[in-house]
Order: C-alpha cells, then sequence, then structure tokens
C-alpha cells in the first residue's frame, strides 16, 4: 500500500499502470483499491470518491491510447 499525502492524480495513476493490482491511499479520499490497471469504484463510496475513480480511469485510459498510437 502506497500513502499519498495529497491528491496528485498524475502519480497516482503512475503508481497503478506500474504495480497493475493494489491499493493505495490518498490524503481526504482513503483507500483505493485498483485491479488490472484500473480504479476499482467502492459500492458505496462518496461523491468526491466518485469523482476521483473516474478522473484516474480516464487519465489511465488517455495514457493507454497514446501509448498505443506511437
Amino acid at each position: 500500500m502506497r500513502v499519498f499525502p495529497v491528491y496528485a492524480p498524475k502519480l497516482i495513476v503512475k503508481h497503478a499502470r506500474i504495480f497493475f493490482t493494489g491499493v493505495v491511499w490518498v490524503k481526504n479520499l482513503g483507500r483505493l483499491e485498483f485491479e488490472k490497471g484500473k480504479f476499482l469504484l467502492p459500492k458505496k463510496s462518496l461523491p468526491q470518491i466518485r469523482e476521483a475513480v473516474l478522473e484516474l480511469n480516464q487519465l489511465i485510459e488517455q495514457q493507454t491510447q497514446a501509448a498505443n498510437s506511437i
């Protein structure tokens, strides 16, 4: 588990893409799980957590498309 003291989407996505499966803890958001390079949306979550997970998955998708186009 990696701890991020601030919400830094690019660093969090980089960590998820490198390790592919695991857990990160982000201050003010809590525990976020990722599997197969994508963040999983908790069954019960606050709107801010849902928005963060959607943003992180969107960044992962953009980076994947950019890597495939090269």
